[in-house]
């Protein structure tokens, strides 16, 4: 077990560079299995949830190069496996995505039920409703999940929720099934839109990116591709919010302002002040010190809300705001639970249920001994570690590092003093 050593109160500068899309990367790694070419990602996030993904598909047959860097090149060619090895499928909740892509080219798939962070129900039902439809019949086992489809045919798919995940399954199912299909109430966030784009370039027809609506004309097999995976904005609001909360002047390099709107907008109602800058082709943002002070109610929801992934670093901001806050995660139950670790170390929160927490601020926080309970709780008591007084011990940081690579380099290069022991 592995944890981070922080000391506080240290006014951060410089330039810092996010790395791929976290929720972006599993999918298409996983798209990786609806052709028989070599398909390389570049931009690839370093970070243990992508490692475990290579991983599985090493096990079924696939040849994996560059695992563990920002290339990664892939040759499923030799894929014969069905059956996913349960060791490395209860260490990731992302290996449901493989089901679409193994029922697409095997006709059957078999996966324990996956593991990952436990922060609510996340029900899978979605997923098995889009692939019934579309002609799989999925069992559920005690202990696994057991696929088939004798032939994937389109239709219409109406998903009872926008889910990232039931709709990157339906979508990579249905891009090589026979006839049309359209998959209705789909989640459009940027991750969505990178799955798509990829399949696109590596031959299929898809229509409606970026929309609730997608319609897929099913094509015979798809081809491989080299594909740039877009920067990670749940990554770029981290930072962005460190920046706040240390009272920093912080550049945050290469990023797209179109999957930023509400992020920025939200930080700019708690008075960070942000600016884009170019940079070249590229575009930059820029976050100079701030006043910082609370605003009536922040709400997440499905894209282009405020995304779920960025509530516990926000809350994190909402203590070193001037005012009260009140923090709405519709989504999942454990998201706010960390917050008694946020008590403990000075903040001002009554969690009022298991989706709503009133923040006080501004408080001053003084630095504890904690453990990581997640990757973004845990990431959050990063954020709280930098801006407490004092030294703070975060452990169990494997679970930080599952969606973020490289903390303690990044941090270390704008002035932080941050160490990483086992």
């Amino acid at each position: 077990m592995a944890k981070y050593v922080i000391t506080g109160e240290k006014t951060l500068k410089g330039r810092v560079k996010v790395g791929g899309n976290k929720n972006a990367i599993l999918p298409l790694l996983a798209s990786s299995l609806l052709t028989d070419e070599q398909v390389t990602f570049t931009n690839v996030p370093q970070i243990s949830d992508a490692i475990v993904m290579c991983q599985l598909l090493e096990r079924i047959g696939c040849k994996v190069r560059g695992i563990g860097t920002e290339k990664v090149v892939i040759e499923p060619r030799g894929v014969k496996n069905w059956q996913l090895p349960p060791d490395l499928v209860s260490k990731l909740r992302a290996s449901i995505l493989l089901m679409g892509p193994m029922l697409a080219r095997f006709g059957k798939v078999s996966l324990r039920h996956p593991g990952g962070c436990i922060i609510g129900r996340r029900p899978v039902g979605t997923h098995f409703d889009a692939l019934h439809q579309l002609g799989a019949d999925i069992m559920t086992l005690e202990t696994d999940y057991q696929g088939k489809a004798k032939n994937l045919t389109g239709t219409t798919i109406f998903l009872d929720e926008a889910s990232v995940t039931a709709t990157e399954n339906a979508l990579m199912a249905a891009v090589t099934a026979k006839g049309t299909t359209v998959i209705k109430n789909a989640a459009c966030e940027p991750h969505v839109v990178d799955l798509t784009s990829c399949l696109i370039q590596m031959g299929a027809n898809i229509s409606g990116i970026g929309t609730n609506t997608l319609v897929i004309q099913g094509v015979a097999k798809l081809h491989g591709t080299t594909y740039a995976v877009r920067p990670d904005h749940i990554e770029v609001g981290t930072y962005a919010t460190i920046a706040a909360v240390t009272g920093s002047d912080l550049v945050i390099e290469d990023v797209r302002p179109e999957d930023l709107h509400m992020i920025v907008l939200t930080l700019q109602r708690f008075g960070v002040s942000l600016t884009y800058e170019k940079s070249g082709k590229k575009t930059d943002l820029h976050v100079r010190k701030s006043q910082l002070h609370g605003v009536a109610k922040v709400n997440t929801g499905p894209w282009p809300a405020f995304p779920t992934d960025l509530m516990s670093v926000l809350l994190v901001l909402a203590t070193q705001a001037q005012g009260v806050t009140l923090c709405h995660d519709w989504m999942y139950e454990g998201r706010m639970f960390f917050i008694e670790k946020l008590v403990t170390m000075g903040a001002n929160i009554i969690l009022c249920d298991p989706h709503r927490a009133v923040v006080f601020g501004h408080m001053h926080l003084r630095g504890k001994v904690m453990d990581s309970p997640d990757i973004r709780a845990g990431m959050a008591l990063v954020v709280a570690a930098l801006c407490a007084e004092g030294e703070s011990e975060i452990s169990r940081i494997e679970f930080v590092e599952r969606g973020y690579a490289n903390v303690t380099e990044k941090l270390r290069s704008l002035g932080a003093k941050i160490t990483r022991s086992e």
